[in-house]
């Protein structure tokens, strides 16, 4: 019996705003405890909430960055239910009036492209934070997050495969980065996923039971967890058993779920418009201004890196998998204007070394993109051989240093002088007769071997090509 799976994201992404989304406390990540409230995001009796400007407007970038239509009229609800991070007792959230609806994005797995269609987007306030005690049987509160403005993105069940929903979710993140209107952190919780997935049977319309599944803070854990599920449900129909509708926990250390609350039917949460919050009106003149703000997206510069810059489909879907990276590439082009090249080292060396043990983002790189294309320079310009600069590359990421300071401080400079290399290469060749003798016979690939004697007399510093030639004539003169 075959089984397709059928899942829909839920994504709450922390806006980068100065200050939360009805009052003016900071939204600043790691404050001492409960120390970035007031009244007003504590909902004290007989405070008003003041909606900030910047949160609308970031929420339209959104939404026209993902080809929704923008809703106006929209209007605030609040969403009633009780928790002890909740301390009004209700979320102000939009319900039947969201700002946005209707989009999508296209993604791409194993080179097959799809849409998937975005339901809604919409702006709410975050709740505070359990802290648990791990010796004690209690937990405690921290209300700094309270009031932290967040955007919704609700998609439609069009994804099929753990694998397009890790998609979905990257490419989400780069709109966010690229936008600058999220720092797409998922280990704080700025970036956050739910995800609904229920099984059926292929062929069959109606949807199976659902599970939610929360607590997946990683792109990683998202597809573990979405494969654990599939694999559980399967089992259970299998077996001739009924999936319970439920919210599931992932525990990434035993890579299995937990419940965390059964759901047998949808929670009332008693929405009603928030009477303290008129309807948001925006007229078109707001939503082209916003849109003349919009920088350009990760589609349109892959599409640009390879049609003008020239560079294949893989190597422009890396550059652009993020704002910085793709800022970097840009940044060191002007120094050194040869995309494939600058794209190779990026991919290889540079890539390589930001992955290592501590995984460095490219913005805390000890690389300047200025000094990465200097480096570039001097390979083409002869200074230094492509193998020397793999090593003065290891110096700059360990020191920092430009690669013309590290070069004249190791004595470094390739040598490039006919007359001192020909020297070098004759005492070599009167060194080896029967080596050169074999060469005049036949054997071509001794050509290595006596290039390899002129690099260890030269400390690696021989102009390859120049080697290459000089020997190659000195050989056939003899």
């Amino acid at each position: 019996m075959d089984f397709e799976p059928v899942m829909g994201l839920e994504v709450h992404a922390q806006l980068k705003t100065k200050s939360k989304i009805f009052c003016g406390c900071s939204t600043a990540f790691g404050a001492p405890p409960n120390t970035n409230t007031c009244p007003v995001c504590l909902g004290m009796p007989g405070v008003l909430p003041v909606l900030n400007k910047k949160v609308v407007e970031y929420t339209m970038k959104m939404a026209l960055a993902t080809h929704c239509s923008i809703t106006t009229p929209n209007r605030f609800a609040r969403k009633n239910y009780f928790y002890p991070d909740l301390p009004k007792g209700y979320q102000v959230s939009q319900f039947e009036l969201p700002i946005a609806e209707h989009g999508w994005l296209e993604i791409e797995v194993d080179g097959e492209r799809k849409k998937i269609g975005i339901t809604r987007i919409h702006m709410e306030e975050d709740a505070g934070k359990l802290v648990h005690d791990e010796r004690e049987p209690w937990s405690y509160i921290d209300l700094n997050r309270t009031g932290v403005p967040l955007m919704e993105i609700v998609s439609e069940p069009d994804i099929r495969s753990p694998e397009e929903a890790t998609a979905y979710l990257k490419k989400l993140h780069a709109i966010l980065r690229y936008l600058d209107i999220c720092d797409g952190n998922m280990q704080e919780g700025s970036f956050r996923c739910d995800a609904n997935i229920s099984l059926r049977q292929v062929g069959q319309e109606q949807f199976g039971t659902r599970t939610e599944l929360k607590n997946m803070n990683s792109f990683r854990n998202v597809q573990r967890a979405l494969e654990y599920e599939i694999r559980r449900q399967r089992d259970i129909l299998l077996d001739g058993g009924e999936v319970v509708q439920e919210t599931l926990l992932w525990d990434a250390d035993r890579n299995v779920t937990n419940s965390m609350r059964g759901k047998e039917e949808a929670h009332d949460y008693r929405y009603f418009p928030d009477p303290d919050l008129i309807p948001v009106v925006i007229d078109d003149d707001w939503i082209e201004e916003v849109r003349k703000t919009l920088p350009e997206l990760p589609v349109e510069r892959k599409e640009r890196f390879m049609s003008v810059l020239g560079l294949p489909e893989y190597d422009a879907e890396v550059l652009t998998s993020s704002r910085e990276l793709a800022d970097y590439f840009e940044t060191a082009l002007k120094v050194y204007p040869h995309g494939k090249k600058l794209s190779n080292w990026m991919m290889t060396e540079l890539m390589r070394e930001l992955k290592g043990e501590e995984g460095i983002e490219i913005s805390g790189c000890p690389i300047s993109p200025e000094n990465l294309g200097g480096l570039l320079n001097m390979i083409d310009q002869g200074t230094i051989s492509g193998k020397i600069a793999k090593s003065v590359f290891m110096e700059m990421m360990a020191s920092g240093k430009d690669a013309e300071t590290l070069v004249k401080e190791k004595n470094l400079v390739q040598v490039s002088d006919e007359g001192e290399l020909l020297a070098m290469v004759r005492e070599i060749i009167e060194a080896n007769p029967q080596q050169a003798a074999d060469y005049r016979a036949g054997k071509t690939k001794l050509m290595g071997y006596f290039v390899g004697q002129l690099m260890q007399r030269t400390k690696g510093r021989a102009n390859p090509k120049l080697a290459n030639q000089l020997f190659a004539k000195e050989l056939s003169e003899g």
